[in-house]
């Protein structure tokens, strides 16, 4: 395993901020790095000068000399001159219809939609979402040995998101990623960087294994009251009791996060929120009738659709880029004509939008006037909430809600519509994108809230964990002229899309792929066998020596509180203790070794 770059004592500012302070870093051939933390903590700055963008202003980054590495950045640095083929393709010494020939540069096109923008396009003609896309395919058609991106999913749909994931799974690349969508780091990731307070804690594994750690750090930090209230611990128990995790920790650690999530509640009591939701809203919500919605374009998006939301329903709602999910949205608003049918809305209706369109709000008026205008106070579930509180909760810092909105960057503005969106108490909420611009310490904020927010939720998003997290139902837009419902979710979007597109099968990312071959045991079906019962016994073992140890180190704390301690019988379990642990290790790594070879 070479090392690509290697960064020694390297610290950087910006203005009156440390955001890296003294930081030691390597990436190796092979590593796949998901970059995490708050907005403004600084991921990018980290990611600018591990790739040499930006100078440390102390310390020392040194590269592989024989290292090729693309870079895709939030910075548009494409020629507006040149058109999308010769953006993508001709840096490669092919000419633009050469594309078609090369089955690596044609996935590449078709995966990250870029062939749908048209190779003859301008690039000047192109959107900022476009040109993101743009400037990530001309990173991945190139042969390279490391490739680091910064939000690469922020302009992908959900069938975009999963064939990113799976087109990295299957290349010999390292991959070092700032991302805020959990399901792409928990998918890709084999180590985690979280990037806090100038120092940067590595975590093995990707989101998943990265929560257990910050909720296991919480639990050997705090009191048991502040670790009931530990919004990591919530997520936890969100991540074991749903669909399987991905997580490389051993049995018997996962059993002890267990213990530590025992007594949390469901994220959610959703028989009380319905019933609290009728309350608030009546029988009738919004209902289409025999609707047939067209695009502003005069296409088709649904014919003949009977719709009823219930109160208390949260649905997901997914499909490809263009496919008319706003449109839907903008039509359950009211905002968008029927071509035909009709449209019912409840009396009681009340309906909170969050659209990807900024508000116009006057740029002079302090952020927490800009949300005082709505309301004062708000009822979250059982709780009133301040504006402040709430603003706080959507990582507004005190000092930050006396900013004038003016001087807010996007992705604070767009977190400020949110909370003047909550703040007017819909019980009919609509969510555009909610996700683009939070980090991921603000949605498990958003998500806590919306667990208990009762109401109806409808929300579009590419963000696959947000869906499964808070929707209950999934309907997609296939472009069929039809709303269908998922009883599987994601899993069976992505399966119908495969299957639409002639695939030979569903896209699994669950099997770690290596060039483009699935990698297969090498195990026969009874050693693999035999292997899981030797794991189940060193699980046992290892269960009771972590016992043996305790136990020690209670008779150790006991014998040690005495008025007249003897220390040589504490120094005799002190040496047990250091066999017991000792013993305890070895399991472990016999345990390990086991799991490496299941996993060969």
């Amino acid at each position: 395993m070479a090392n690509l770059i290697n960064l020694e004592n390297v610290s950087k500012t910006w203005g009156l901020k440390t955001l890296l302070d003294a930081v030691s870093l390597g990436v190796q051939t092979g590593d796949r790095i998901g970059i995490v933390g708050v907005n403004g903590g600084g991921k990018t700055t980290l990611l600018e000068v591990l790739t040499g963008i930006e100078p440390p202003d102390s310390g020392r980054v040194s590269h592989n000399s024989e290292l090729r590495m693309a870079v895709v950045t939030q910075r548009f640095d494409l020629d507006e001159e040149l058109t999308v083929g010769q953006a993508v393709v001709e840096p490669l010494g092919l000419e633009t219809f050469e594309w078609a020939s090369n089955a690596k540069v044609r996935e590449v096109l078709q995966g990250t939609g870029v062939v749908d923008l048209g190779l003859d396009t301008p690039v000047g003609n192109l959107s900022g979402g476009e040109r993101r896309r743009v400037n990530l395919a001309a990173a991945l058609v190139q042969d390279l040995d490391l490739v680091v991106l910064d939000e690469p999913t922020n302009h992908l749909d959900v069938e975009g998101v999963q064939w990113l994931a799976d087109h990295l799974l299957s290349r010999k690349v390292a991959v070092v990623v700032v991302t805020h969508d959990r399901w792409f780091l928990d998918t890709v990731a084999t180590l985690t960087w979280e990037v806090h307070d100038g120092a940067v804690d590595v975590y093995e594994g990707g989101y998943n294994d990265w929560t257990f750690a910050r909720a296991e750090r919480a639990r050997q930090a705090d009191a048991i009251e502040q670790r009931r209230q530990n919004l990591a611990r919530k997520e936890l128990a969100w991540l074991r009791r749903g669909a399987p995790a991905r997580t490389s920790k051993p049995r018997y650690r996962i059993e002890a996060a267990e213990a530590l999530i025992a007594d949390v509640p469901a994220p959610r009591d959703t028989v009380e929120l319905m019933a609290f939701s009728r309350q608030r809203q009546g029988k009738v919500v919004i209902e289409l009738e025999d609707a047939r919605i067209d695009a502003p374009d005069g296409r088709t998006l649904v014919d003949h659709l009977t719709w009823r939301l219930a109160p208390g329903e949260r649905i997901g709602l997914v499909g490809v880029n263009g496919s008319g999910k706003t449109t839907l949205l903008r039509t359950l608003a009211g905002e968008h004509p029927l071509a035909a049918g009709r449209r019912i809305e409840g009396q009681t209706t009340r309906i909170g939008w969050l659209r990807q369109e900024l508000d116009d709000l006057d740029p002079s008026r302090r952020l927490i006037d800009a949300v005082e205008d709505v309301a004062t106070y708000v009822q979250v579930g059982k709780k009133e909430v301040s504006a402040s509180q709430l603003a706080e909760r959507l990582g507004f810092s005190p000092k930050r809600q006396r900013t004038p909105v003016g001087d807010l960057s996007g992705g604070e503005r767009r977190r400020l519509q949110l909370t003047r969106v909550l703040m007017a108490e819909p019980n009919v909420l609509l969510l555009d994108e909610p996700t683009n611009d939070l980090d991921i310490d603000t949605l498990q904020e958003l998500e806590d809230l919306l667990d208990n927010w009762p109401g109806t939720l409808v929300v579009i998003s590419h963000d696959r964990y947000l869906i499964e997290r808070i929707a209950d139902t999934t309907y997609a837009l296939f472009g069929d002229g039809t709303l269908t419902n998922l009883p599987s979710g994601i899993q069976q979007y992505i399966e119908r899309r495969a299957a639409e597109e002639g695939a030979s099968g569903p896209l699994d990312l669950g099997e770690k792929r290596e060039g483009g071959v699935e990698k297969r045991s090498a195990l026969s079906s009874q050693e693999e066998r035999e292997l899981r019962k030797k794991m189940n016994a060193l699980e046992r073992k290892i269960a009771k020596a972590e016992q043996e140890a305790g136990r020690l180190e209670a008779e150790i704390a006991e014998m040690s509180g005495r008025e007249a301690p003897d220390f040589a019988a504490i120094g005799e379990k002190t040496r047990e203790l250091g066999e017991a642990k000792d013993a305890r290790d070895e399991l472990e790594m016999e345990w390990l070794e086991l799991g490496e070879r299941l996993e060969e």
